[in-house]
């Protein structure tokens, strides 16, 4: 299975985190009635951008199967906490709700 982590700013589309096109290494546990996401990765402009709009992130997680269809989840962070400890490098990213769907079901 491939996974691919984004984290995309909700109302301009704007890419944040691509773990395609970025070497990061993230978790996605159990937290609370939602999910906490931590994200190495070392400080930008980029992550700075990031925590100006974070009332305004949405995460997706693509999983990839060699023999079932691409599952896709979107996690809305709406009021959860993201935060940036830069000791240790580590971007967290709490969301409250998600929906799982496969692509192929909406195609027109």
């Amino acid at each position: 299975m491939k996974q691919t982590f984004l984290v995309k700013h909700a109302v301009g589309g704007r890419m944040f985190i691509d773990s395609t096109k970025q070497d990061v290494s993230y978790t996605i546990i159990p937290f609370g009635e939602g999910w906490r996401f931590t994200v190495s990765v070392p400080w930008s402009n980029n992550i700075e951008e990031l925590l100006r709009l974070k009332e305004e992130l949405n995460v997706f997680v693509f999983r990839e199967f060699d023999d079932q269809p691409t599952l896709k989840t979107w996690y809305y962070v709406k009021d959860g906490p993201v935060e940036y400890d830069a000791d240790q490098s580590c971007l967290t990213i709490v969301a409250d709700s998600r929906i799982e769907y496969y692509p192929h079901e909406y195609s027109v």
